[in-house]
């Protein structure tokens, strides 16, 4: 199935070039709107965005859109992917929408979409609406025209939806805390969340100006929040991405913690409270380390492509509750059906409350593996796969590492870069396996 717009996590672009343009946003509208009409007499979609200059642009290409095709329109204003997922599913909506780049700086932007259940959509979906961009528009009559309204209170509802996945016969009381927002959609939200639980709040990259967006801030730039734990002596820090599906974490040292790490210590603080943890899904690039403590404690591990997609869909397939990847896109299903940072820092938190530990305590039982990654630029085309002294060296590296590391090679999807990674409990050994298959790939 070849989709022409529909990447892994639905359209993005650099905004004025195809296909992040108004004219192209309201076509997808109305395509989107007459998919939905196939099954539905008058659809309702949700549409919130992040911060970005470009969300006021493209939220009203959408709403013409949807409305020219005879869907109502809720426009929910700035709110964090996860708040919309929740809202479609709590408004019995019959789509959510999306308008964010997520990580990317302000000049991009994106468009996603959530079912009714707040889950992602399938590709027949998504290649259900690619065939009817390519038909000719249908618009409404005047009678049957769409009509849009304004939820004023979308925020405090997710901000109360968060708090209610947190215990509680539980308090932050006594936490210090500083929460950067990545100058995005959680803005308003993450800092309010965390206070209302007890915290004292430290608020940093809580001031978008539609230009500052991940801008030296957020969970792509952790060394902001680092500093911040350390100037104003907080207890723990917290980082989202721009759209606020991510989390990195930072203890009081200033040491910071990524998404695997986390991952591990929500399936251990459930086994320590007796709940039956089955199993994990993690990616590809998944530490060895993560892999090997929770087989140690019994629970199986399961590796996904990367990208939160797939790992959803891993956990679908296994029924499952708890999965995510390094970048700290992390999936607690029975608390939320998507990624969310807020409420994957609170389900740490939680375990941290409860249990009176420091991150560093709980996490004593991982010791990551140095990581490394070189990415090798090849010829296009280069078949790697083929490339016989790439295998030989391969099987040796793998021989050498035996039990104690791993080797991975991938080629990428957008550019003709070869990604060799390889980790070992010793970092010297791991770079110089690392470096042989890069110096091999890269002679072809």
């Amino acid at each position: 199935m070849t989709r022409k717009y529909f990447g892994t996590d639905g359209i993005r672009g650099t905004v004025g070039q195809a296909p992040i343009t108004p004219d192209f946003v309201l076509r997808l509208a109305h395509a989107v709107g007459r998919v939905l009409k196939r099954t539905q007499a008058r659809p309702t979609v949700l549409i919130g965005k992040d911060t970005r200059i470009s969300g006021y642009m493209l939220e009203s290409a959408l709403e013409s859109g949807f409305n020219s095709a005879g869907v109502d329109v809720v426009l929910l204003g700035p709110l964090p992917t996860p708040g919309v997922a929740y809202l479609t599913r709590a408004q019995r909506a019959s789509l959510g929408v999306v308008i964010s780049a997520s990580h990317n700086a302000f000049p991009d932007n994106g468009i996603k979409f959530f079912s009714a259940k707040g889950t992602k959509l399938s590709d027949e979906w998504e290649q259900a609406v690619e065939d009817a961009l390519q038909e000719a528009p249908v618009w409404a009559d005047s009678a049957n025209l769409g009509k849009t309204r304004r939820l004023d209170d979308a925020a405090g509802r997710y901000i109360e939806f968060c708090k209610s996945t947190f215990a509680s016969d539980l308090t932050l009381r006594g936490m210090k805390i500083v929460v950067d927002a990545a100058h995005g959609a959680a803005y308003h939200v993450a800092p309010t969340v965390f206070h209302e639980l007890g915290a004292e709040v430290v608020a940093i990259g809580c001031a978008p100006d539609g230009l500052n967006i991940n801008d030296h801030v957020g969970a792509t730039h952790p060394q902001t929040l680092v500093d911040a734990v350390k100037a104003h002596k907080a207890d723990y820090g917290i980082a989202l991405d721009g759209d606020a599906d991510r989390l990195q974490m930072v203890d009081a040292t200033g040491r910071l913690y990524n998404g695997d790490e986390l991952l591990y210590l929500l399936a251990d603080d459930r086994l320590g409270r007796d709940e039956h943890v089955p199993g994990v899904v993690g990616t590809l690039m998944t530490n060895m380390a993560v892999e090997l403590a929770l087989q140690a404690k019994g629970v199986k591990f399961v590796r996904a492509k990367v990208g939160d997609r797939y790992v959803l869909e891993a956990l679908d397939q296994h029924r499952w509750l708890l999965g995510g990847e390094g970048s700290g896109h992390l999936l607690v299903l029975d608390k939320h059906t998507t990624g969310d940072g807020l409420i994957s820092a609170l389900q740490v938190l939680q375990a941290c409350a409860r249990s009176g530990m420091t991150l560093a305590e709980l996490l004593k039982a991982v010791t990551l593996f140095p990581q490394v990654l070189i990415n090798v630029r090849v010829q296009p085309g280069f078949d790697w796969k083929a490339n016989a002294r790439l295998a030989t060296e391969m099987k040796a590296v793998e021989a050498e590492l035996g039990q104690g590391g791993r080797l991975l090679i991938r080629a990428s999807g957008t550019e003709p870069l070869l990604r060799v990674m390889v980790e070992a409990r010793d970092a010297t050994q791991a770079q110089a396996c690392a470096r042989r298959l890069a110096d091999i790939a890269s002679a072809g």
